[in-house]
């Protein structure tokens, strides 16, 4: 203070030194160190033929059922999700192998772009998930724990997918028309076998940290080594496809950090402003009830989703959240699943659904936002039911944390 003012000068140089040592205290994070290996993992899975695997046997088993072909879609998705963290990514990387191909077999083009569109929302739940990395960094919770807390919700969320596809089909046949190809002898025999892989890391990463063998940490950077090991001795991994998924992993990872810099900044500042624990008091003097809390919430989070990417909100809301919600005594591990959930639904919510947009821009030929939107519309009522029960029964969430040895 100078002469009953703020002075401006003498505040400079405390600010740059809190702004220097939170970033760099979180840059080397050992936590933070698992999202390069986990988005390696991701690319290095796509650029093998890992991940399209998965979609191919899926394909081959479920091509007798109502809109197999879409199934087969979410279940690529899904198994994409396990071995990679990123929803933008599957949705680019699933919408480039499986919405031309439904769209070729004559697939109405809504049910062909939204599935695809609402199975990349799983990588927000089904781990490893780059938002949870984040938030249990913030939040200062176990990210193995975080991990096994999104496995049921994320399960009971695909299934729910499959449940919508399959309704949609039975009462509009003609948007999925029947995949009648002839299967060759052991042809799905052979399809499961290609998905070794997969289910092998998949094993590394769930059953490591369920088991206590490896950290989330340490999961990821085995995986990493798996995946590369795996590729040199299949010979799907060539050099310049090593090269090729190193760049766009530093890239999505510098974007990430970025972002998560500035989270920490900002989290420094409501700290120091006191506007937290005054938002607190505010809620408590208001005796709010837990259930309409968990509406106030759901609707700022579905609101921001609208406008925001799912970390830009994380960096506005978790500051003032998670004091307010420790003061009413709950999990935070439950609390996380209820944020990444909501998270994912802004994913696909109008007008700036991200996995939508992605969907429409690698699409090809073309199809309009707006068809895709009103595809997603339909997960959408699902995603609301799968937040409800998640909330209404927190032991989705905390049965496997609980029981992690």
């Amino acid at each position: 203070m100078r002469n009953g003012g703020f002075d401006i000068v003498s505040a400079v140089a405390p600010t740059l030194s809190m702004v220097s040592s939170n970033t760099f205290a979180l840059v080397h994070s050992y936590d933070l160190s698992m999202i390069p290996l986990f988005v390696l993992l991701g690319h290095i899975s796509y650029h093998t033929g890992i991940t399209t695997d998965i979609y191919h046997a899926a394909r081959v088993w479920l091509k007798r059922l109502p809109g197999g072909v879409a199934m087969a879609s979410v279940f690529g998705c899904g198994g994409f999700s396990a071995i990679t963290g990123s929803s933008i990514a599957c949705a680019s990387a699933m919408g480039k192998i499986c919405v031309p191909e439904m769209l070729r077999m004559g697939y109405d083009k809504r049910l062909a772009t939204s599935t695809v569109a609402v199975g990349g929302t799983l990588c927000s739940l089904i781990p490893p998930s780059v938002l949870f990395i984040v938030y249990g960094i913030f939040t200062e919770m176990s990210v193995s724990r975080l991990f096994m807390a999104g496995v049921i919700p994320g399960l009971i969320s695909l299934l729910g997918f499959l449940v919508v596809i399959y309704i949609w089909v039975k009462r509009n046949p003609e948007v999925a028309p029947v995949d009648d190809t002839i299967l060759e002898k052991g042809e799905r025999r052979k399809a499961a076998k290609r998905c070794w892989p997969a289910m092998l890391l998949f094993t590394i990463i769930i059953g490591g940290i369920y088991g206590g063998f490896f950290t989330a940490t340490e999961a990821a950077a085995v995986s990493a080594f798996a995946v590369i090991v795996i590729g040199s001795i299949q010979k799907r991994l060539n050099w310049s496809q090593f090269i090729l998924s190193i760049k766009d992993t530093c890239t999505q990872t510098t974007s990430i950090f970025f972002i998560a810099a500035g989270a920490k900044i900002f989290v420094g500042f409501v700290a120091l402003t006191g506007m937290a624990p005054a938002l607190v008091g505010l809620v408590e003097g208001a005796d709010v009830s837990l259930w309409l809390l968990m509406i106030m919430i759901a609707g700022v989070y579905l609101l921001l989703g609208m406008f925001l990417d799912p970390l830009g909100i994380m960096v506005l809301t978790l500051p003032f959240l998670i004091p307010m919600v420790d003061g009413y005594g709950l999990d935070l591990i439950w609390f996380g699943v209820v944020v990444i959930k909501l998270l994912e639904i802004s994913l696909i919510t109008p007008p700036v659904g991200l996995n939508v947009f992605v969907i429409a821009s690698v699409t090809k030929p073309s199809v309009a936002v707006y068809d895709i939107f009103m595809g997603v519309a339909r997960f959408l009522v699902m995603d609301i039911v799968v937040l409800i029960a998640i909330i209404a029964f927190p032991i989705l969430s905390l049965l496997l944390p609980n029981f992690m040895m």
